[in-house]
């Protein structure tokens, strides 16, 4: 087994991991009232607060919409078990890259003051970009069809 081979495997279970641990964490506690997001927001009107406010007005509508956060849990759990069988790790490295970009984002826009969480979620990008173009030879005929 080369070097390349073991780092890919790391970065499987790296991502895979971290997905099924958010994925879990989605189910981990009740989805407050649509009155506990308005006090809990209410705490945070002061301009100093904002990034703090937007967090929380953010995830809370996630959650409030009754669907998306739960999708979001599931499709993370899915794609994470995807990632860690190595049979279909390139379908669920192709799945959740729009999740892992979203993520990313979120933490670039709303937590840029976050280092350690940057760097954690810019990880995360980075092996699942890395594990969609591993196996480019699989796809790259998609991006370009010789007309006949």
């Amino acid at each position: 087994m080369s070097v390349t081979n073991i780092i890919f495997i790391i970065l499987r279970l790296f991502l895979g991991g971290f997905m099924i641990y958010g994925g879990i964490q989605k189910f981990q506690k009740p989805i407050p009232a649509p009155i506990e997001v308005v006090e809990k927001a209410e705490k945070f009107k002061a301009p100093e607060k904002e990034s703090t406010l937007q967090k929380i007005l953010y995830i809370s509508g996630a959650k409030q919409t009754g669907y998306f956060w739960q999708l979001l849990g599931i499709c993370e759990l899915f794609f994470g078990l995807l990632i860690l069988l190595q049979g279909s790790s390139f379908v669920g490295a192709v799945f959740l890259l729009p999740i892992t970009l979203h993520i990313f984002l979120f933490h670039l826009f709303l937590e840029a003051d976050e280092l350690g969480e940057l760097i954690q979620t810019g990880g995360l990008f980075i092996a699942n970009i890395a594990l969609v173009l591993k196996e480019k030879s699989k796809w790259k005929h998609l991006l370009w069809i010789k007309p006949i």
